[in-house]
């Protein structure tokens, strides 16, 4: 008999290998039909959006999708809110779409977020390539080197 483990409130291991697959098989597909442009909402017209994540919850009964309009690198652009606005009145229809293409006993409501993980690597990469910080990064590798050379012993 299978013990089973006690069921603890968050999930420390991480999204399981079912969540991850049908994750990136509704971003596939999400993807798709986004390219299609079959929505009528006006604040989606001309805009290409890119589907960078799909999380799904462990029952597989919600998604959050993770999109950006392509061409802009931060939340505060002129539409994406309005983008992510209309991505979320369409869902249902997007639920729809998808349960078209993808065979799920269940297919997951999904919710619309802006994706900034993009503004956070290039906020990193200015703050690397600052004058001061690349200086300091050089003193430490060219002190650590000296420790390496030194450390031999003989």
């Amino acid at each position: 008999m299978v013990k089973r483990k006690p069921h603890s409130g968050g999930n420390l291991a991480g999204p399981s290998q079912r969540q991850l697959r049908v994750g990136e098989e509704l971003r596939h597909v999400l993807s798709g039909v986004l390219l299609r442009g079959h929505l009528r909402d006006p604040a989606l017209e001309g805009v290409s959006v890119t589907v960078t994540e799909v999380r799904i919850s462990p029952d597989l009964r919600n998604a959050t999708a993770y999109v950006m309009p392509l061409g802009e690198l931060t939340s505060d652009a002129p539409h994406a809110p309005e983008v992510l606005a209309a991505l979320n009145r369409s869902a249902a229809y997007l639920r729809g779409q998808i349960a078209r293409e993808i065979t799920l006993r269940h297919v997951p409501a999904i919710r619309f977020v802006y994706d900034s993980a993009f503004e956070s690597s290039a906020r990193i990469d200015s703050v690397l390539l600052r004058p001061d910080v690349r200086r300091d990064l050089d003193n430490q590798r060219r002190g650590s080197d000296e420790d390496e050379d030194s450390g031999d012993g003989a």
